[in-house]
């Protein structure tokens, strides 16, 4: 009693951590663990039951053994934790891999587990430290432990491992408690490196203890000898009774019967760890992608493979026979599996050369089969092939670059042949498998030595892979990869050619092989096109625009695709070319092929430029015009078949300004390329988006131009010619910066917070003395403004500046515009006076009169009034002043009637007086058209210019008929006609009445039917001047009455009661006027009515 007590006071290491006992338990581990192996096994050898019970002084190794012995039993009594014991064995595995030099931590395992209650205890403590410590290298020296332990047959002709082997199946069935433990190690044991996923040395110690104990649950168990079973009893008691050995005889027995159906139950136990596999198998082809390809093949159709079957077999759980047979597939194939997916096995090589010849014959022996059987009767033969084909891609994927090469060497003739035959099979796993297989050996994709192109082995299999893509089917696919990734290494262009002779064959299903070819090759070369000599890539390039005639609209859409994914400079000149075509399915895949270019290189302003220069190499041919306005309009018909298709590439464009950089400066490099002009225009709202840049570009171009005075004197001598093609080009450089403007929307100019386009200049404008103008800061409107009034400009140029002048916008344009005008009124300048008309008229055209202040225009019309009332001289450019007067007159007339309050009952309203002509242009006109002068002047002079003045007002209003909006005709003719009909009879001059009778009938012909309800009285005041009026009057009158009598069907049958009064009147007209003119027109007209 008490060497009991004594024991049990001993063992409280749980509550005492420092105890004696914990340190007596470390001493005697560390004794043990120390010892050499043989050592340790002749004193395990001599232990006997009598002695494990017989306390001791703990003095030597036999005497640490019992020690061990007592406490682990003990512990495993009180089911306590056994980690003082375990711990240091899985630090011993750890530090001790090499079993042959540290196999002390497997012997004294295999000595507890000849205890059966010591077994049980052990291994669920096993199973609690892998699951309840979080030291990595706990684990991992618990995995190379229960590894070691699983594969005990590999140590046995080192070791006795009898106590491992008899409880072999108890324990896989507890270690398998540790797998989703396992597997979460493995599922987050990954590290990224360059885009890849590569494992770390616990997660690769953890799947390979996943694979060793799933791999051990497909071997057949092994029951020992009942003659070796009687030994190890008798070894470890000599007090035994036969009666026990009868019994353990009985238990032999039993075992060996049951063998089979233990099997099963491994089957079964293999079966629900499906799911714990597949996240391996997940695991294991992401570690494998980057530096083993083929292996990562191998493992892509296990896993494919285990998923089918899991997939096959999920719902058929109560079907016993069918499970079994599920279970028993699974078993049969991953004994095979399990060992080829091993991240580290010692013993591969030695197996290596066996097992090649074991799949290869396989593939043989079944394919030999198979062409006996006349086909695949059965899915049986298929399968196998596929088995064994899985198999050689995870065995020499496994493989070193050496050790491949030499391999590959010694039986490349039997694997070539059996390769290819399986080139012809249906399933595409197999055909993927071969493949996979072919391409390493030819590419030596995991290989790190040597060339990494086998030319012999290629050239020699070339023509029989090139006959495989006759047919559309699965085995064409994986051919199409295999021959893509032989061009693209091969340094000759011999396979290239045979493909893109098989692009231009009459066989459909041939062309669509190869454009596969053709596709797959561009994929690989993506990242890498200088592999190729640029020829062949022209080769392609001209072979693929072959191929947008095709009759097969996918070969089309395919070779578009691919032409947009290669060097634009190979395609992009004859695709141009293309878009010219005759042919309408040509046009169309050439069109669409354009836009895909352009889309896929949307971001590079270099293709565009290239696309520039391909436009203006069409016209080289063409011999250069007089006028640039001829150069523009050939070349603008050239181009649009292109242009129209810009603005759908520019809605794929993010970012413009490095556009607006290349095509700024290269056109001007070449300003007079008028392509480059259209196609900027195309682009006019994008262009808008990035405004400040585009002007910010053109003002630092205009700031670095200088006029040319030499121009100047030429001009003034007479001797400058247009063909002087060194001027010409002068001409166009400063013509480039306006055109550049001109493309911006109007919008751009709206904005007066624009810096680069107003600066200051809302308050900076002066104006010199001599009537020009001067800015502080330099911006884009003053150089406008310059430009239009700088007699030393072109005047081509001096006309555009003046024509953007126009957009300004009229804070910042009246007040410079309007100065100007009254001093160049003041000193006769006609240049600055046409420059201002041509900017106000164009303002009053994209604007309309409302953003005009009231005052201006008033202020306008006095300046206009002065230059209208200048002696007609025989001098053209005054005339040319004062149509530019009558045409602005006209616009704000325009406006008015567009502006609010503008309607008909208001403007009648407002019509009562001369207090209307300080507030309307219109009525101005009109008053002073028909009004007559109630004092006679005071020289035929000065009547003579008064006249000439109310003959610039009726040109007024017959201009204003022309450019009158529809929505405002009826308004203009109410107005006018309202006003002039009763008026013409009353006029002193027979030349104002005739002028009058102009804007009446100007009036008929261009605003149409607006003027039905004055129709009757037109029809009556053309009759009275045919009788009375002067000769003008009276041919006035004569094309008044045509002018009616070719008008609407409303205003014929207005006039119609009238038309009887006219016949009398045109019948004595006809035969008595002195003016053969109005005679024949008279004659005329009454043949109408007549008829």
């Amino acid at each position: 009693m008490e060497v009991e007590e004594e024991r049990r006071l001993l063992w409280k290491s749980e509550l005492q951590p420092e105890s004696m006992l914990s340190v007596t338990v470390g001493r005697a581990m560390s004794t043990l663990l120390a010892a050499r192996c043989r050592k340790l096994r002749d004193s395990i050898s001599t232990l006997s039951l009598e002695t494990l019970k017989k306390p001791s002084s703990l003095g030597s190794l036999e005497e640490q053994l019992v020690f061990l012995h007592t406490y682990v039993k003990d512990a495993a009594e009180k089911d306590e934790k056994l980690d003082d014991v375990l711990i240091p064995i899985i630090q011993h595995s750890l530090a001790n891999k090499d079993l042959k030099r540290g196999g002390q931590a497997l012997v004294l395992i295999n000595w507890l587990f000849q205890d059966e209650f010591v077994f049980q205890a052990v291994a669920k403590n096993m199973v609690d430290v892998i699951k309840a410590k979080d030291d990595r290298f706990i684990c991992l020296g618990w995995c190379v432990l229960v590894r070691s332990l699983v594969e005990y047959e590999n140590f046995m002709d080192q070791y006795s491992l009898y106590g491992i082997r008899d409880n072999y199946q108890p324990l896989l069935d507890i270690l398998c408690l540790c797998l989703p433990h396992l597997s979460k190690i493995v599922t987050a044991g990954s590290i990224l490196r360059d885009g890849f996923e590569l494992p770390t040395r616990l997660s690769v110690s953890a799947a390979d203890c996943i694979l060793a104990i799933s791999k051990a649950l497909t071997i057949k168990a092994k029951v020992s000898s009942t003659k070796s079973q009687l030994l190890t009893m008798n070894a470890s008691s000599q007090s035994m009774t036969p009666q026990s050995t009868d019994t353990a005889v009985k238990k032999v027995k039993l075992a060996s019967k049951s063998s089979e159906g233990s099997m099963t139950e491994m089957s079964y136990l293999l079966w629900d760890q499906m799911d714990i596999l597949i996240l391996l198998l997940q695991k294991l082809l992401a570690w494998s992608r980057k530096s083993r390809v083929l292996h990562a093949k191998g493992v892509e159709l296990v896993l494919k493979w285990m998923q089918e079957i899991k997939q096959r077999y999920r719902d058929i759980r109560n079907e016993a026979d069918a499970l079994k047979s599920g279970t028993l597939l699974l078993s049969s194939c991953w004994k095979h599996f399990g060992g080829l997916l091993y991240l580290e096995d010692h013993n591969f090589y030695q197996k290596c050369d066996e097992l090649l010849e074991q799949y290869s014959s396989g593939i043989q022996y079944y394919m030999e089969n198979q062409a006996e059987d006349h086909g695949e009767k059965t899915t049986s033969g298929l399968e196998t092939r596929k088995f064994f084909i899985t198999c050689l891609c995870l065995l020499l994927g496994r493989l070193d670059g050496k050790r491949f090469e030499s391999s590959m060497s010694e039986h490349w003739v039997k694997i070539s042949r059996i390769l290819i035959s399986q080139l012809h099979c249906t399933d595409e796993d197999v055909v993927s498998g071969a493949v996979c297989i072919l391409k390493a050996a030819i590419f030596k994709n995991d290989c790190s030595s040597g060339n990494a192109l086998d030319n012999k082995q290629m050239n020699m299999m070339f023509p029989q892979l090139l006959n495989l893509l006759d047919e559309r089917d699965s085995t064409a696919k994986a051919i199409v990869m295999l021959i893509a990734e032989y061009c693209s290494m091969s340094t000759g262009g011999h396979c290239l050619e045979q493909i893109l002779q098989r692009l231009a064959s009459e066989n459909a299903k041939q062309r669509r092989n190869a454009i596969d070819v053709i596709s797959e090759l561009i994929h690989l070369l993506s990242n890498s096109i200088d592999k190729l000599p640029s020829v062949a890539w022209q080769d392609i390039a001209n072979s693929l625009l072959e191929r947008l005639s095709d009759e097969e609209t996918v070969i089309r859409e395919q070779a578009s695709n691919l032409l947009a994914r290669i060097d634009p400079s190979v395609s992009l000149p004859a695709l141009v070319g293309l878009l010219y075509s005759s042919d309408d399915r040509v046009k169309r895949s050439a069109a669409t092929t354009f836009v895909a270019v352009l889309n896929y290189h949307g971001q590079e302003p270099g293709v565009i430029c290239m696309l520039l220069d391909c436009l203006s190499n069409l016209n080289q041919s063409r011999d250069l015009p007089n006028a640039t306005g001829d150069v523009w309009k050939e070349s603008n018909r050239d181009a649009d078949p292109v242009l129209k298709l810009i603005p759908e590439w520019s809605k794929t464009v993010q970012d413009w300004k490095p556009f607006v950089a290349a095509l700024t400066e290269k056109m001007f490099a070449d300003p007079g390329n008028a392509t480059i002009v259209r196609f900027m225009s195309c682009l006019s709202d994008r262009l808008a988006e990035v405004a400040d840049v585009v002007l910010y570009s053109v003002l630092l171009q205009m700031q670095r131009q200088e006029v040319d005075e030499s121009l100047v004197s030429q001009r003034e001598r007479g001797s400058y010619t247009n063909q002087d093609s060194v001027k010409q080009q002068s001409l166009f450089d400063r013509l480039c910066p306006l055109l550049i403007i001109r493309m911006l929307p109007l919008k751009v100019f709206d904005d007066l917070n624009l810096s680069v386009m107003y600066g200051q200049l809302l308050n900076q404008w002066v104006i010199l003395g001599c009537g020009d103008i001067k800015a502080d800061q330099e911006c884009i409107s003053a150089f406008l403004v310059k430009r239009a009034l700088n007699e030393s400009e072109f005047e081509d140029v001096r006309k555009l500046a003046a024509e953007l002048c126009g957009r300004i916008h009229p804070q910042v344009l009246l007040p410079a515009v309007t100065s100007v005008l009254e001093h160049a009124t003041v000193l006769h300048d006609t240049l600055k006076i046409k420059a201002c008309l041509f900017s106000l008229c164009t303002s009053l055209v994209v604007r309309g009169g409302e953003s005009f202040p009231h005052s201006a225009l008033l202020k306008i019309r006095q300046v206009l009034e002065k230059i209208l009332r200048w002696p007609p001289l025989d001098n053209n450019e005054v005339s040319k002043a004062q149509r530019g007067c009558i045409d602005c007159l006209a616009l704000i007339i325009c406006a008015e009637l567009e502006g609010p309050g503008s309607d008909i009952e208001s403007r009648r309203r407002k019509f009562s007086g001369k207090a209307d002509t300080e507030t309307s242009i219109f009525n101005y006109v009109i008053h002073q058209l028909i009004t007559n002068e109630e004092e006679v002047e005071n020289s035929a002079y000065e009547a003579n210019i008064s006249r000439s003045f109310r003959i610039c007002m009726a040109n007024v209003l017959i201009s204003a008929c022309h450019k009158v909006s529809d929505s405002n005709k009826e308004s203009l003719a109410q107005k006018a006609l309202l006003h002039l009909i009763p008026s013409v009879k009353g006029i002193r001059y027979p030349e104002i009445r005739s002028a009058c009778v102009q804007v009446l009938f100007s009036a008929v012909y261009h605003l149409k039917s607006a003027v039905l309800p004055y129709s009757a009285d037109l029809l009556k005041l053309s009759l009275e001047l045919l009788q009375d009026g002067s000769e003008k009057e009276r041919l006035g009158g004569a094309k008044l009455m045509a002018s009616l009598m070719a008008s609407e069907d409303e205003i014929l049958e207005t006039i119609s009661v009238g038309l009887i009064e006219a016949r009398s009147v045109l019948s004595n007209v006809s035969r008595s006027d002195l003016s053969l003119e109005i005679r024949q027109i008279c004659k005329q007209l009454l043949a109408c009515i007549t008829t």
